[in-house]
């Protein structure tokens, strides 16, 4: 693994698509401002829409206008402008790869990029194999271990069950060599979601308490104001438990609760990741599940004012899809055991935050005997922030002023807008690095991608043949349904609300 990117051309599947214009190129363009593209580098854009190098390079700048954090000005686009090239064509054609292929020789020979690829999936999954095929037939890939490279990098969703996640990946594998393929989670491109490993590991006064012995529960929150924003006939197919659960919230639970690795090494850190997700409790059937799962669908707003999921374009008048789910989760070893873990997700919450709480046990004997004091001894919570206001606290007892003992609690913060000067870097900024790097600790493997759908697959069943009868269950910008805080009210605990400073 290189430290530095090197030399490569990109070349992007679905050009000028949503994905690519929202985040890729944006995330690009500010690599470029950094000067942490390669010095030799290129993109190569290859999609349906008859478009010419500068009418693909005008429609990216468009792009870099409206989604990154400045607007470009004439000599930084130029300059950036120069790497962009394009071929249309339908992804059935093998003539458009024939084309692909003499233009990727051109570039080398512009650019000097050595014959390194870089093959960004930003397309439909259900294109992947296609795709895939079609670079083989064309002779594109090359499997031999060293140089020139040749990466593949996937967007989720890996599958949409168990069984078409191993059938994808036998796809991938008949024409990838495994460390070949990087599978793109945008979660672990977070700088916050990065730090949760630094938090744990570079300071001896946590990584102590990181257990069963001290933490009485952990809740992973990712809530979102916004609703579905058009993407109904997705949404309909996939849900907040493939959409959300499987990918993004387990990355995050495996983080938090991994065994230190060896090293930084992609491998150790991600078989440390993998050993989290084979040791996630099972369940036993339909009971198992429902008993340890609740979920929900947004009704419209209170003052009526936002529709509800079932009035949205593209849903069907009586989805039983969910919006909302909440989970509690054990894993089984050592230093997780009877701990539970919380995870829930939803749209059209009331506030948009995603957050971990690390809550400790309480005190084992209260020294004060005043009940009243007593009772207002919180227990101690580290508090992770993801989004928006990115940063750490930690809730903690302290005595109020007065003559009287009274136990209030406070907090300290820590803030990365306060911190650190500039803006955070973009999630894919540290991807596509990590990508042109050969650095693939950020990325999915395998082997951790099926073990999670081992795990979220009974559950998909499970609500499949158990349809739900009180849909919709909460209202747009509420903290989600009842059931949700009966989930934790069961066992004498409760969700930080939403939003809490």
């Amino acid at each position: 693994m290189s430290s530095q990117p090197e030399p490569c051309v990109l070349l992007l599947f679905g050009a000028t698509g949503d994905l690519t214009r929202r985040k890729l190129l944006p995330a690009l363009f500010q690599l470029h401002l950094r000067g942490q593209l390669p010095q030799h580098f290129a993109v190569l854009g290859a999609s349906r829409q008859p478009l010419s190098n500068e009418q693909f390079r005008t429609l990216m700048r468009q792009a870099c206008i409206a989604f990154c954090p400045a607007p470009p000005d004439d000599a930084q686009w130029n300059a950036f402008a120069e790497y962009l090239y394009y071929e249309a064509g339908h992804f059935s054609d093998p003539t458009l790869f024939q084309r692909l292929n003499m233009a990727l020789r051109d570039i080398d020979h512009r650019h000097h990029t050595r014959g390194n690829r870089l093959f960004y999936l930003a397309t439909l999954p259900s294109s992947y194999p296609l795709l895939v095929k079609q670079l083989r037939d064309a002779e594109m890939v090359n499997r031999a271990i060293g140089h020139p490279f040749t990466r593949l990098m996937v967007e989720k969703p890996f599958g949409r069950d168990l069984a078409s996640a191993i059938a994808l990946n036998d796809e991938i594998a008949a024409v990838f060599r495994e460390d070949q393929v990087y599978r793109i989670d945008h979660y672990l491109g977070k700088e916050t979601v990065q730090n949760i490993l630094v938090l744990r590991f570079a300071n001896a006064i946590f990584e102590p308490l990181w257990n069963r012995i001290h933490i009485d529960h952990v809740q992973i929150t990712a809530a979102e104001s916004l609703g579905i924003e058009g993407r109904g006939a997705y949404y309909e197919e996939t849900g907040v438990l493939s959409d959300m659960v499987q990918n993004h919230l387990l990355q995050v639970l495996s983080l938090v609760a991994m065994e230190p690795p060896l090293s930084f090494d992609a491998d150790a850190i991600r078989d440390k990741k993998t050993e989290v997700f084979k040791s996630l409790r099972r369940f036993y059937g339909a009971e198992d599940v429902l008993a340890v799962t609740a979920r929900g669908q947004y009704g419209q707003s209170l003052d009526g004012h936002v529709p509800g999921y079932r009035n949205e374009p593209l849903v069907d008048p009586q989805s039983p899809v969910p919006t909302f789910v909440a989970l509690k989760v054990f894993i089984d070893n050592w230093r997780w055991q009877g701990v539970p873990f919380y995870i829930r997700t939803g749209k059209r919450l009331a506030q948009a935050t995603t957050e971990v709480i690390i809550a400790f046990r309480q005190i084992p004997f209260c020294l004060f005997g005043q009940d009243q004091v007593c009772s207002r001894i919180a227990p101690n919570q580290l508090i992770l922030r993801i989004q928006p206001h990115e940063g750490v606290s930690l809730a903690f007892g302290v005595k109020a002023p007065g003559a009287e003992t009274s136990v209030d609690s406070a907090h300290m913060r820590f803030t990365y807008g306060t911190h650190f000067d500039g803006a955070m870097p973009l999630p894919y900024e540290r991807l596509l690095t990590d990508s042109m790097r050969g650095y693939a600790a950020l990325f999915a493997r395998r082997d951790s991608v099926e073990e999670a759908w081992r795990f979220i697959t009974p559950i998909l069943e499970t609500w499949a043949s158990h349809p739900p009868a009180d849909f919709p269950n909460y209202a747009a910008g509420s903290e989600g349904p009842t059931s949700a805080f009966d989930l934790l009210a069961r066992g004498g605990r409760a969700w930080r609300p939403l939003g809490e400073g």
